[in-house]
């Protein structure tokens, strides 16, 4: 009975997630942020700046550097998708060569449509909303939640060294405590230490994408660069979304397939340093993660969550890989038949 309900609690987890989004993404949200902003929170606090006060820094801070990626970022790429007709006119251009060798398709294919016959029945088409209506729907509720998830993340920062007093002070055994307290200070060093440098690293990605696309010619090298930056936090996919991006956009302004890949193909050079050389040598073994669990945390949290799960992935990720290393492995199996839910490494092998 026990079995048959963790197995049902498993599996209607992302359901019950999924649907709760509207409380359980700010929620986790807030939690992610204030692990990367506490840091910040607490350098202000040694230098005398009030509890409040330096929690309010904190997220002013995040807000004006998400203003700042955003103005750099979404100005110029408005103004670039009004020219997305003209780029897919060029591209069209562009592969009308090709298209010549490739009509034994078409009349392939309208011999095959013959042979079919002609449609019969009705065609029914669904109306769909707009994109200005979709937006419109959907803005209150972005508001909301950002709004929540603020509030949240200011009010969790300021509680942070409340819950570090209780930790220490507030519990019977003072060793317990102490190790808890250290626990959750080495969990949120790491997690932030990881933020930090992955920033750093793709801040620097961003710096050598927009000079690159500067060098090129290309518009909005700034645009470049942040795109690049922002995309770079999440693995695989965002590098490989960013290469599309320059495909479309490089084909469409170009007038050969040849000078139109060359934006790609620089960045997927770039792209290449970064992750085989610049980020392992920096980041080391400590912080490297199994690419299998990276790509199932990014498809869990984006099956359940959207774009926002996505970016999530990787701080949830590593916050429960910091975790997991204080408390245990999981151990539910053994869970089931009265062992402890989470098992350390050296209790494992006392009871080997």
């Amino acid at each position: 009975m026990l079995l048959m309900t963790g197995i049902g609690l498993f599996l209607a987890l992302p359901f019950v997630l999924s649907i709760g989004s509207i409380v359980f993404l700010p929620l986790v949200t807030a939690l992610v942020l204030t692990i990367i902003l506490s840091p910040l929170a607490d350098k202000l606090g040694h230098i005398g700046v009030p509890n409040v006060l330096a929690s309010l820094l904190a997220v002013v801070v995040f807000i004006g550097l998400l203003v700042l990626a955003a103005a750099a970022i979404l100005q110029p790429a408005v103004v670039m998708f009004d020219r997305v007709p003209e780029m897919m006119a060029s591209i069209k251009q562009t592969f009308g060569q090709l298209r010549g060798q490739f009509d034994w398709l078409n009349d392939f294919n309208r011999q095959l449509g013959q042979l079919a016959g002609p449609k019969t029945g009705r065609e029914v088409i669904v109306a769909t909303p707009s994109m200005i209506e979709r937006v419109a729907l959907a803005t209150p509720t972005f508001v909301l939640e950002t709004l929540l998830t603020l509030l949240m993340t200011f009010f969790m920062i300021e509680a942070r060294v409340r819950m570090r007093r209780r930790l220490l002070l507030e519990r019977s055994e003072f060793g317990a405590s102490l190790r808890a307290a250290r626990a959750l200070r080495e969990v949120q060093d790491r997690v932030a230490s990881y933020i930090l440098t992955v920033g750093l690293i793709n801040f620097g990605v961003g710096i050598v994408a927009a000079l690159g696309a500067w060098a090129m010619g290309m518009e909005a090298p700034i645009m470049w660069g942040g795109l690049a930056m922002m995309l770079n936090f999440l693995p695989y996919l965002g590098p490989l979304a960013m290469t599309g991006i320059l495909v479309l956009v490089g084909l469409g302004g170009a007038d050969t397939i040849f000078a139109g890949l060359i934006p790609a193909a620089a960045y997927l050079a770039l792209h290449a340093v970064e992750a085989n050389a610049v980020t392992p040598a920096i980041l080391g073994k400590r912080f490297t993660v199994n690419p299998v669990l990276i790509l199932l945390a990014i498809s869990y949290f984006t099956w359940i969550w959207g774009v926002l799960g996505a970016i999530l992935s990787m701080p949830i990720l590593i916050t429960l890989l910091a975790l997991f290393e204080h408390l245990g492995h999981p151990n539910i199996i053994g869970f089931l038949f009265g062992e402890p839910l989470f098992l350390r490494r050296d209790t494992a092998e006392e009871t080997a």
